[in-house]
């Protein structure tokens, strides 16, 4: 039995023995209603960006600086993947899909968005909401479905969490009669971008070869794997091949089991034990000096990067970065 699977039980168990109120529930509704909305969501980002420094510590911490995608390939490639786009993701740190299209670019492989894909449904599930993350799901899977049928590869997903939501859709929709078959189907193309690039590991070693050499001052980096990457996806170690081949040198980290504190809405809705958690993560990935901290999860980088005194940043912007050198 999935642990994930017995959370979800457990979380209905609750709700319907112990109901709740005041506070919390108001609480609980916004999230539900702001961070699966994309727009919604990048709206209230954008006036937060743009009031940035003006905000109290707390809740700067949560709003991270105005960024881009940067510049996006122009090349079309008969090898094509379907990326996530996600809900907080694009206007958080846009940059993020941005790296990954520019790499899979010069592997050979084209990056497209499907029109009317969004939340992956983890925020829903995770907040009692199974239905309507069922409804996340189904719109995605319609999103996507004429794209694999057409021939993509693949569902590339470049947040950890989000990963493990994607595959489960087959668990969630497995007494849905008409989306069981295509929910399987999408939870077989479904890969994590680093199970992508490390397909094309070769390829990949072959351009980093001709890239300059990464300052002496910029090597040392510490790598944050999410709960999400080694415990629900069970990816390891590949990651941490990848940096090795572009030239950096990870320093140990103790206890990279344990959780950040992040872990979606937990740091908003239990913020005294998320600090502590991300008080010894962060103590954890900093002892061994490194000059920044690389992760694979958006709620991650936010969570760590709000207070960290180190730059945060997803790894397939490191990688776009040595590529681009």
């Amino acid at each position: 039995m999935h642990y994930s699977r017995l959370l979800d039980i457990g979380r209905e168990v609750v709700e319907h023995k112990v109901p709740r109120g005041g506070v919390d529930a108001v609480m609980r509704g916004a999230l539900k209603t702001l961070l699966p909305r994309p727009t919604l969501f990048g709206a209230a980002m954008k006036l937060g960006q743009s009031v940035r420094l003006m905000l109290p510590g707390a809740l700067r911490a949560k709003v991270p600086p105005l960024s881009s995608a940067g510049p996006r390939p122009r090349r079309t490639h008969a090898r094509k993947v379907i990326a996530l786009a996600g809900c907080v993701q694009p206007s958080m740190y846009p940059n993020i899909n941005g790296a990954t299209a520019r790499v899979l670019d010069r592997l050979g492989i084209e990056m497209i968005e499907a029109r009317g894909a969004g939340c992956c449904g983890a925020v829903r599930l995770h907040l009692n909401e199974a239905e309507g993350a069922r409804e996340d799901a189904r719109r995605n899977i319609d999103a996507w479905w004429p794209l694999l049928e057409a021939g993509a590869e693949h569902v590339v997903i470049t947040a950890s969490g989000c990963g493990t939501q994607v595959v489960d859709y087959a668990h969630l929709l497995q007494e849905d009669p008409d989306y069981a078959t295509k929910s399987a189907r999408v939870v077989l193309a479904t890969r994590d971008v680093s199970e992508v690039l490390i397909a094309e590991v070769d390829a990949l070693k072959s351009l980093l070869q001709a890239c300059p050499p990464l300052p002496e001052g910029e090597r040392l980096l510490a790598f944050h794997s999410p709960c999400s990457l080694q415990h629900g996806l069970k990816i390891r170690g590949t990651i941490e091949t990848l940096l090795t081949a572009a030239g950096y040198t990870l320093t140990p980290v103790a206890d990279s089991h344990l959780c950040c504190g992040s872990a979606g809405t937990y740091s908003v809705l239990q913020p005294e034990i998320s600090q502590r958690l991300q008080a010894n993560k962060l103590h954890a990935l900093t002892a061994g000096r490194p000059a920044a901290i690389a992760s694979a999860n958006v709620g991650c980088i936010g969570h760590l990067g709000g207070v960290a005194e180190i730059p945060v940043r997803h790894w397939i912007e490191l990688i776009d970065a040595r590529l681009s050198a």
